[in-house]
């Protein structure tokens, strides 16, 4: 395996894959018990789905406002509210079990139901990197960000297993371990903040690309492109929100009896799974190209998505789950590293946070659908099949709109974006 080029990162480089491993270690130390948590506080199916709902909508708002000022705003203070947010939010849903005050907490904090990113933090970290690296090594450094943030969700998971399942058997009850869990997510985000703090100026926008930043939602020049794109993120979004590693650590949980130790080890060896994947989408991009990386190894995972509720043991269905993992973060790297190369460098923190806005926002639906279906025997199958289906959708109208449109690294010198020639009248 590759080494990571340390050197290329530069200080401010490090600093943000420090911040992005303690994040995904917070998520993936939450995302296990979660709905399990909530569950445990007596909330019934369509309480639960509405609490993850409104988190994922509350994110969306709150991240919206700030990816779309940070290149104007400053990239620093806006991680370091998000971090704030993240911890408020741990601290409220560690201290509390009423229902509406915790639906406050989610709407205006920053909580992880899925595993995987939300808030502010990845489209400013990454439109960062991408003001301190080349062109040619910016889908790399994305395949190692990937990597390590898989490997920080998957150490999560298995985390909170080992913690849950230890106190349990010291006799503290469910609850209380569960709750030990979300306070542990807490102490991530307040050391987020002291992390972000550290960061130079170097990653911020000079004064004269910030005074041209025009525009609504940050854009100009690519505001087609990104727009389109995130039509395209959210048909995918809302799919995989159907099947968010909550809802599928609870679909293990009522299906065969999984108990959280359990269920850490599957997200644990899922998630390095996934982690390694991205290094081999950096080679396969390299050869095929992003769009093509981002298509064709995306859909076999999904395949494998419709494929995982059909398995009639355990095993069978962690293997399902194992393979899908192994190929459903291949796109990521790619995807992430194509936004921000179709657009000029003052719309990075805009682009990454509009398509990613886009897809968090259309999420938001699908715990309140999913939840109530996976409580359901005869029902419990739907997430997976209805998840899998607009997945693939997406895979064939990406490739069918963006396959000709080429980020730099990939056209020749004298062909613009959209994979026309100069002087060329093609359509």
């Amino acid at each position: 395996m590759a080494r990571l080029p340390l050197t290329v990162l530069g200080r401010d480089g490090r600093l943000l894959f420090a911040t992005r491993i303690a994040r995904l270690f917070g998520y993936g130390f939450l995302s296990v018990i979660l709905v399990l948590y909530l569950a445990a506080l007596g909330f019934d199916g369509i309480q639960i789905g509405l609490l993850l709902t409104l988190t994922l909508i509350g994110d969306a708002a709150i991240s919206l406002w700030l990816t779309t000022h940070a290149d104007a705003f400053g990239r620093r203070r806006v991680l370091r509210i998000g971090a704030g947010l993240m911890a408020a939010a741990g601290i409220v849903f560690t201290l509390t079990g009423n229902f509406w005050v915790l639906l406050i907490a989610a709407t205006i904090g920053v909580i992880s139901v899925s595993g995987g990113e939300v808030g502010p933090f990845m489209a400013v970290e990454q439109a960062s990197l991408s003001h301190l690296l080349p062109d040619r090594e910016r889908t790399r450094i994305f395949g190692w960000y990937s990597l390590v943030g898989s490997f920080a969700t998957a150490i999560g998971s298995l985390c909170a297993g080992v913690l849950v399942g230890g106190l349990r058997a010291l006799g503290t009850s469910p609850l209380d371990s569960d709750r030990a869990v979300i306070l542990g997510y807490s102490v991530v985000g307040i050391a987020l903040v002291v992390l972000f703090g550290l960061l130079s100026p170097a990653i911020e926008l000079a004064q004269a690309d910030r005074s041209t930043i025009a525009g609504r939602l940050g854009l100009h020049r690519s505001r087609g492109t990104v727009l389109k794109l995130s039509g395209l993120f959210s048909l995918d979004s809302f799919g995989g929100a159907m099947v968010t590693q909550s809802l599928v650590a609870y679909w293990f949980t009522l299906r065969f009896g999984a108990e959280p130790a359990l269920l850490g080890v599957l997200f644990f060896v899922a998630n390095l799974l996934a982690g390694l994947s991205s290094l081999v989408a950096t080679r396969v991009a390299s050869r095929v190209g992003l769009i093509r990386t981002m298509v064709f190894t995306h859909m076999p995972a999904n395949v494998l998505l419709i494929a995982m509720p059909l398995m009639p043991t355990l095993p069978l269905a962690a293997l399902m789950l194992f393979l899908r993992f192994s190929m459903n973060s291949m796109d990521v790297p790619a995807r992430q590293s194509y936004v921000l190369a179709v657009v000029d460098p003052n719309e990075r923190s805009a682009a990454a946070g509009v398509t990613g806005i886009a897809r968090t926002l259309s999420a938001a639906p699908a715990p309140l659908i999913a939840t109530p279906l996976i409580g359901v025997a005869g029902l419990a199958s739907l997430p997976f099949y209805i998840g899998g289906g607009l997945k693939l959708s997406y895979d064939l109208l990406l490739y069918y709109l963006f396959r000709a449109a080429r980020p730099p690294e990939e056209r020749p010198r004298d062909q613009p974006f959209g994979g026309r020639t100069k002087g060329s009248n093609a359509n």
